[in-house]
Parts: C-alpha cells; sequence; structure tokens
C-alpha cells in the first residue's frame, strides 16, 4: 500500500496544538465532552480482552435502533469511523477495482481507497446544484468493475443532506449492479429535515458506518461502528478486524456504552446548543457580503465559498496568512477536500458561542486587508 499523509490531518488543530489557536472553526464534531460530566463509575471494570465483535451491550442498543432487522451480532466496533472506512476498503477493494465516490469529502473516503491501488470514479458535486448527490450521475459510472459506492448522510463537508428518495434510488441501484453501498451516516441524528432510518435496514448489500467522535462529542475514545445484513462481508470485515487489533479497547467501549444508554439524556442538550450556534452563522452569514452558501441541513459544518467578484480581486494566501497567524483562527480550507482554497469548512458544532462568533468577525478582517482595490 502506498500511504500518504493527507493536508486535513497535517494541518489538524490537534498536530498545531489547540493552545496556539484562539478561534477553532476547523472541527467537524460536537464539543469534547469532559469525562466528569458523564456521570459514569469505572471502578469495577476489568482491563481485560473484550468480545471481538465489541461490547454486547452497545450492539445491543445499536440493533435495537433498527427494530432488530441488524441483529447485534451484524454490528462490529471499530477504532472510530476512521477504522471502519478503512477495514470496508481493504476488504472490498483490489488493485484495479472501482470505487465510485463523491467529492467533496472526508479525505480517507478518497486516500484510503487509492493506497490499495483502487480505481476512484469520482462524482463531484457542485455548488449550482446544491451539492446534491444525483442518482444518475453515480449510475453513469457504475461498470461490472465497480466493487462500492460510497456517499456520505448527512454531507461532510458541505452539510447538505440527501433526500429519503434519492437515497432510496442509489440504493435501488446499486442493488441491482451487485456492488456494495457504504453510507457514512456519522452525521444521522444530526439532520434538521428528521432522523433517517440506519441505511442498512433497508437492503443486505448497504452498509452503515458512524461513531462517538462527531454528535456525540467523545472523539478521544475511539469508538465507531459498521453494521450490514450481508454475512460475507461482515465476515471479512470481523477478519480484518481481528487481524488489525484483535479488539477494542475495554475502556473506550465501556465509556461508549454507559454514554449510549443516556443518549437521550445528552443528545437533546447537544442539538439545542448546535441550534443556537447554527443561528449565529446564519446571521452572520446573512449579514456579510463576502461569502456565498448552499445553507447546511445537517451535520454541523458549513462550506462557504467567496462569491465571484471577491474571489476574483482577494490574495488568497494573504487571506489565509492573516486569518491564521495574525488573526490566530483556523478554518478547514479547501484543499483539505481536494476543492479550490475559495471554499472552506467551517465547523460550528466544536466552539464555544464567544469563540464561534470571534472566528466569523475575523473571517470579514481578513477579508477586508487582504481585498485588493
Amino acid at each position: 500500500m502506498n500511504y500518504k499523509r493527507m493536508p486535513i490531518e497535517i494541518e489538524a488543530p490537534e498536530q498545531l496544538g489547540y493552545h496556539t489557536i484562539d478561534c477553532n472553526l476547523t472541527e467537524s464534531s460536537y464539543t469534547d465532552f469532559r469525562f466528569r460530566d458523564l456521570g459514569l463509575d469505572l471502578n469495577e471494570l476489568l482491563i481485560s480482552y473484550v468480545d471481538h465483535r465489541g461490547h454486547p451491550g452497545l450492539r445491543m442498543l445499536l440493533s435495537e435502533e433498527t427494530r432488530g432487522i441488524i441483529s447485534p451480532d451484524q454490528v462490529l466496533l471499530t477504532s472510530g469511523a476512521a477504522q471502519a472506512l478503512f477495514i470496508i476498503s481493504s476488504s472490498l477493494l483490489n488493485p484495479g477495482d472501482e470505487i465510485i465516490v463523491v467529492r467533496p469529502n472526508y479525505a480517507t473516503n478518497l486516500e484510503t481507497p487509492r493506497a490499495l491501488g483502487a480505481r476512484l470514479r469520482i462524482v463531484d458535486l457542485d455548488f449550482e446544484s446544491g451539492y446534491r448527490t444525483h442518482p444518475e450521475a453515480i449510475a453513469a459510472l457504475l461498470t461490472p468493475k465497480t466493487k462500492l459506492v460510497s456517499i456520505t448522510v448527512p454531507h461532510n463537508p458541505t452539510g447538505t443532506v440527501m433526500t429519503e428518495r434519492d437515497l432510496d434510488a442509489i440504493i435501488e441501484l446499486t442493488g441491482k449492479a451487485g456492488c456494495m453501498l457504504l453510507v457514512d451516516e456519522t452525521y444521522r441524528e444530526m439532520n434538521f429535515e428528521g432522523v433517517l432510518p440506519h441505511a442498512a435496514t433497508r437492503a443486505p448489500h448497504v452498509i452503515s458506518v458512524a461513531s462517538f467522535s462527531k454528535t456525540f462529542g467523545l472523539p478521544g475514545i475511539r469508538v465507531g461502528w459498521l453494521m450490514t445484513g450481508h454475512a460475507a462481508a461482515f465476515e471479512s470485515f470481523f477478519a480484518a478486524k481481528e487481524q488489525i487489533q484483535i479488539c477494542g479497547s475495554a475502556l473506550d467501549e465501556e465509556i461508549a456504552y454507559q454514554f449510549y444508554k443516556k443518549k437521550n439524556y445528552f443528545l437533546p442538550a447537544i442539538l439545542s446548543n448546535l441550534k443556537r450556534k447554527f443561528t449565529i452563522v446564519k446571521d452572520w452569514y446573512e449579514n456579510q457580503n463576502h461569502f456565498e452558501w448552499v445553507e447546511p441541513r445537517g451535520g454541523c459544518v458549513a462550506f462557504p465559498r467567496f462569491k465571484k467578484a471577491v474571489s476574483e480581486r482577494i490574495d488568497l494566501e494573504g487571506f489565509y496568512r492573516t486569518l491564521n497567524q495574525d488573526l490566530n483562527t483556523h478554518v478547514g480550507p479547501g484543499h483539505w477536500f481536494e476543492q479550490s482554497k475559495t471554499s472552506m469548512r467551517i465547523g460550528y458544532g466544536w466552539p464555544g458561542e464567544d469563540e464561534l462568533k470571534r472566528g466569523l468577525e475575523n473571517l470579514s478582517k481578513a477579508i477586508e486587508v487582504n481585498l485588493k482595490s
């Protein structure tokens, strides 16, 4: 495999040092929890090897959300969604196989298949069509060599949401083509249009992936999952996990299980806080003249871009230099997602409200400094 480090990781705030950033608008997750706020007692936890599939209680809770369509034994806990994505790609793709991926996208969904030597067939989403993932665009790229189609719902980095009708159409066409469909649904509960059922419940060839990192503000426990009713694929995924790490962390999985038992306690507060922050971002957007966006309908990210008249006049590198070095504010520049740096991801779920407001104001300041007359 030909691994390459990704800009989104090289320039990540945890690599730069959180203490060096005043306004962190790079994060694509909700605010990190402190352990003391979880109210957990782990004193009797046995630090041992655990069930190779993952914590039985947590898998049961996830299965119950599918109304039993996906059994606990069809749920595999992983070290974050990132490991789930790696396991799926490395299990299903060989050099020369084809994978259809939407772009912009979380970088791992693109780079891991590349490292494996698979051929990427890209569906480029565009601003003008509202970053919609058109089923017809996917259908046009399907060939007998297509082994996997990869989509995200809600979408990262734009915050757009696929309609249930479009999702069903993609499930139907991939089923007829005989390939697997990966649905990264990490933001599933952060859908402003209403939470969709787990995609894996709709057909056996569909794989759902999610984690505790984004919606639940627990990236440090490194717990994610995949679920699918496809027996042969699941067996391969399970074997891959055992060969990578045998099993997960007893500590991480117990924290995840106890948190998820209280999900209905934590989630309303998370979503209420997110709504307030989104209002801040929307108010800022409606009172500025430099950016245009497709209004997010899910997740905790937005992907605005400079208006054409601004992009033609701005010193782009100077803008980011002023923003990062002078104003100590960071966003996710477009090159993290193989897009122009005239677009940028703004994560509004992680910073506090005051930090978010300062960061948005600093975006406008950095533009004024670098806008050519």
